[in-house]
């Protein structure tokens, strides 16, 4: 019962900093309404009240979600962390436009912030159902503002593999593998992907 409490107290907490964060009118209703829907779904399906399940030591981690990704990549638990999980769960239910949407004004807000211009590309890809020239934009964005970052070139190649390119996505990732330090944590999530990509597009 502990776990649902925590859940409803971050529902509200998170509601509560985009009202400080000034989002009014529909767009807050939107907001608080995906809010909410993701909870539902968490305490349906999640089972908050059982303990974490334990992993054998150098076990790899199965095929993740988009939100579990991004959340090894650039952390979780700050301002874009709010939208991002926003927008993340309109697009759960198939909202795509509404998502990108979320985005764009987040961007306007927070102008220098590359978590929210990856999260923004990420979610026009998936509008698009593919890396459109607006997706690519804001992936590149989100590279000026933090070059050498992971994240930026991962999603980016992970756009590129589902518009059919997974050439572009391996040499991303095999970039983003070569000046990795051996123990970053992601490390293994970039090596999946590449090894994934290699059980779909085989050398000849």
């Amino acid at each position: 019962m502990t776990a649902y409490l925590w859940l409803a107290l971050l529902s509200a907490g998170t509601i509560g900093l985009l009202w400080l964060m000034r989002l009014r009118g529909p767009l807050l209703t939107l907001a608080a309404a995906a809010v909410a829907f993701g909870c539902a779904g968490y305490a349906l399906q999640g089972s908050p009240g059982l303990p974490e399940a334990s992993r054998a030591a150098g076990e790899r981690t199965p095929p993740i979600s988009l939100t579990m990704a991004r959340r090894m990549l650039m952390g979780q638990f700050d301002n874009a962390d709010n939208w991002l999980t926003i927008s993340e769960a309109l697009a759960s239910r198939g909202n795509s436009q509404d998502a990108a949407n979320i985005l764009r004004s987040a961007v306007r807000e927070h102008p220098g912030d590359f978590k929210l211009w990856v999260g923004l590309g990420n979610a026009l890809a998936d509008h698009a159902h593919g890396l459109s020239p607006a997706a690519r934009f804001a992936f590149g964005r989100a590279q000026q503002l933090a070059p050498g970052h992971p994240a930026p070139a991962f999603f980016l190649g992970l756009a590129a593999a589902r518009s059919g390119n997974p050439e572009e996505a391996v040499a991303l990732w095999q970039g983003i593998l070569a000046r990795a330090p051996a123990n970053a944590s992601w490390r293994p999530l970039v090596e999946d992907a590449v090894l994934a990509m290699a059980g779909v597009n085989p050398p000849r």
